[in-house]
């Protein structure tokens, strides 16, 4: 009796919803002989997304995506939520291993040549999917707004300040304003939660939906060249001779999936997460910022290469990047799928992988540009301080004190970031100054919410007294109005001031 209201339960969704035919076709569906354990990376990237979607979305139950709590929050969620340290693992492993599975998803189709005709577009969706699992992971690394968040959200705007045309544009887009804050949160929290998820599984849709399409590609052979005049009745011969995809290629895929999902999960329960950062504030001396390992040799390139190449490394090699892979099916779409008749590609496969090793070790290691400490043995030179007004002996005090020195030189020692400020007041006004100070700009993160108005008016004094002696400091290129036109008091003061200037 309850088993027959079972089965009248469930006929009557079927009679609604019709899966049955689908899951059976989808299960039936032939796929060609010997294809192994080659073909399970795919599989397993889908599985850990799931683990990211569901873990994500238990995490999202907690966190609070406000400059004053989002640091709290995970805390509270390592150290006080119930098992909260262990969904935050798995987030965290099961996330790195997708990486990992792409990664090798995508040199298997390569190699074997799986993105030849008919198959381009399944690769160009794949690509697509590849960047959009990057932005998932640099978003999700803001999120925790630590010290490497900070940081991270300034380089990706000073990277987006330097697009032609409409870089101010996109990094207020970025931003959500002039400097890091709320609204930056914000933005990234919903790129993280909302935005990318639905891209990913709207082209993870395309992409199964090409690949059901289209079908899995053979196990590639010397000598079997992919011809578009012959190759589609080669290829419904090899599915005559072929297999249902269930039960062995789907046991496959089960199987390894399964493992991963094990190793994830007794990796979250062993090592965790690590140990959390320094909050973001770009004033802490101790701060090491560097990305999650994906970006890494982005991160090496820009601290080796010189200045003169950070906006080839920065606007051209990724947009480079990107096209050269989504124009390998249009350019290689037919001939040779074999590895061993295609050495070009082969060895370029390796040299690229250990390049990036390479790369990424050398981003793991190197010690972050500037040293966090170069400023505390090295005093302003006397000569800067020695006639100052107590406000800009205030200033110089905050200079020395808020690590300004870890990035900026004077009379060449100090950091190397940016500029030396030894002549500073020759090129920037008091405005250009504050304006500097305040919203940041360039690779120089905004210093708004951590300095008060005060010091920030000490700081810009000082600032204004570093130029040559017989140098006059940069002015304003539109001198103030002066005369009946300025009014009343204000003309006065405004007369005064030029008086004093000149």
């Amino acid at each position: 009796m309850k088993r027959g209201w079972v089965l009248q339960t469930l006929n009557w969704f079927e009679h609604r919803l019709g899966m049955r035919d689908q899951v059976l076709e989808a299960l039936n569906h032939p796929v060609p002989k010997n294809t192994g354990w080659w073909y399970v990376f795919g599989s397993a990237s889908v599985t850990l997304l799931t683990i990211q979607l569901l873990t994500g979305v238990l995490l999202t139950m907690v966190y609070v995506p406000t400059p004053d709590l989002a640091y709290q929050t995970i805390e509270y969620i390592s150290y006080e939520q119930f098992l909260g340290w262990y969904v935050r693992a798995v987030h965290s492993w099961s996330g790195n291993a997708m990486m990992v599975m792409v990664l090798l998803h995508m040199t298997q189709v390569y190699l074997w040549g799986a993105y030849k005709y008919p198959r381009e577009l399944t690769w160009v969706v794949g690509c697509f999917l590849f960047v959009f699992l990057l932005g998932f992971l640099f978003s999700g690394q803001v999120l925790r707004f630590d010290s490497s968040s900070y940081w991270g959200i300034g380089v990706g705007a000073a990277m987006a300040g330097r697009v032609p045309l409409i870089g101010p544009a996109l990094v207020h887009l970025l931003l959500g304003g002039e400097t890091i804050g709320g609204e930056t949160l914000s933005r990234f929290y919903a790129l993280h939660v909302f935005v990318l998820p639905a891209l990913l599984l709207g082209f993870l849709g395309i992409h199964l939906l090409l690949v059901m399409r289209q079908g899995v590609s053979a196990p590639p052979f010397p000598a079997k060249r992919t011809d578009k005049e012959t190759y589609d009745k080669v290829y419904e011969r090899e599915l005559a001779e072929g297999e249902p995809f269930a039960p062995d290629p789907l046991a496959k895929d089960v199987i390894f999936s399964a493992l991963i999902v094990l190793v994830v999960f007794v990796l979250a329960a062993v090592y965790g997460v690590g140990l959390n950062e320094l909050p973001a504030d770009p004033t802490i001396i101790n701060a090491n910022p560097r990305p999650d390992w994906p970006f890494l040799p982005l991160f090496a390139l820009l601290s080796l290469c010189p200045p003169w190449m950070e906006t080839f490394v920065i606007l051209v090699l990724p947009v480079a990047g990107f096209a050269f892979l989504v124009s390998i099916p249009f350019v290689s779409g037919t001939g040779e799928r074999s590895p061993w008749r295609r050495p070009v590609g082969t060895i370029g496969v390796v040299v690229g992988v250990v390049l990036m090793i390479v790369l990424g070790w050398l981003g793991a290691v190197a010690p972050w540009s500037p040293a966090m400490e170069a400023w505390s043995g090295t005093p302003i030179p006397e000569r800067m301080v020695e006639s100052l007004s107590p406000t800009q002996l205030v200033g110089a005090v905050v200079f020395q004190n808020k690590n300004c020195r870890n990035c900026h030189a004077l009379d060449g020692q100090g950091g190397t970031r940016g500029p030396d400020l030894t002549t500073v007041a020759t090129r920037l006004t008091k405005e250009e100054l504050v304006r500097q100070v305040v919203q940041g700009g360039g690779n120089m993160p905004a210093y708004g919410k951590q300095l008060s108005s005060a010091n920030v008016e000490a700081l810009v004094a000082f600032l204004a007294t570093l130029h040559p002696e017989g140098i006059a400091p940069a002015k304003p290129s539109v001198e103030p109005i002066t005369g009946p036109l300025a009014g009343g008091d204000n003309a006065k003061d405004d007369k005064t001031e030029v008086a004093r200037d000149q």
